[in-house]
């Protein structure tokens, strides 16, 4: 390597064995996706957001590379928090000693009226809580993932295992209308896995339990129905090893039909090195 290369020269430098292999091969697959109109679907835990990563999944909707885009209920509320005040964030342990944690009115207030109002409307939690922000015009929205897919017409699905997180806590919540929000996100969730045969992409960043088993359930209606969806590539991208994800997202789905990739390091380091990879692989 030289002073002053480019990214593509470092990249190219990465001997092509094992993860760095692994790495390139994801990079491909996404691509192909892309240039074929397969679906590349990025499946989130909070943590991912939490640590200031928005900005570039964003980039990666408005570019059209990510189609679509699932979250757990942690992951709206810190999406929430940036757009709301441009940051998040909460000392759990101090907190938690006196009963304060989780008790932000303004956090749960906003989200739970959100699910309400989809439920009401008819909409899913995740397109629900987009309108919301755009009307509301948060101060900040411009770092909110659901503003993003709402303005560009992408699927955000948000599933939600009620008692799980801190805006369930409040006399604001519905758990009618929360279920009710996010069943549909369910169905929508598994409308996108359904176009995933021959080509598509499903990337699992920082969920190790609630959305590899939420994919595995969508994948088996999708094809229950369909009798299809195979041939297509999934990616575990994580902190370390996790059982869950390993069986329901890189093992169990692509078992005779696919290849699947487990990529471990640290979120702020992999999802942009994978995001600027993709981008220069895109634009040559």
């Amino acid at each position: 390597m030289k002073a002053g290369s480019s990214f593509r020269n470092f990249l190219d430098s990465l001997p092509d064995i094992l993860k760095a292999k692994d790495l390139r091969d994801v990079v491909s697959a996404i691509v192909l996706a892309r240039k074929k109109n397969k679906p590349v679907m990025f499946l989130m835990g909070a943590h991912v957001i939490k640590c200031g990563l928005s900005p570039i999944v964003i980039e990666l909707i408005q570019r059209g590379i990510v189609t679509s885009v699932a979250l757990n209920g942690a992951g709206i509320i810190h999406d929430f928090e940036l757009a709301f005040c441009g940051e998040t964030s909460e000392d759990v342990l101090s907190a938690l000693k006196d009963g304060s944690f989780g008790m932000a009115r303004e956090t749960a207030d906003f989200i739970n009226s959100a699910a309400t109002e989809g439920a009401r409307r008819g909409c899913g939690f995740g397109e629900a809580l987009g309108i919301k922000i755009e009307r509301e015009s948060l101060k900040f929205k411009d770092l909110s993932i659901a503003y993003a897919c709402f303005k560009k017409k992408v699927p955000l699905t948000v599933h939600v295992a009620i008692g799980t997180d801190i805006i369930h806590q409040h006399a604001s919540f519905s758990g009618a209308d929360t279920g009710e929000a996010s069943a549909r996100d369910f169905r929508r969730f598994t409308e996108e896995v359904s176009k995933l045969g021959n080509g598509g992409v499903v990337v699992n960043i920082g969920s190790a339990v609630i959305l590899p088993e939420v994919f595995l359930k969508a994948l088996s209606v999708a094809r229950n129905l369909t009798g299809k969806v195979k041939g297509f590539t999934t990616v575990n991208m994580d902190m370390n090893f996790h059982y869950r994800p390993f069986q329901n997202i890189v093992s169990r789905p692509v078992a005779g039909s696919g290849r699947g990739y487990y990529l471990i390091g640290h979120h702020e380091i992999m999802l942009p090195l994978l995001a600027q990879a993709v981008v220069d692989r895109i634009r040559s």
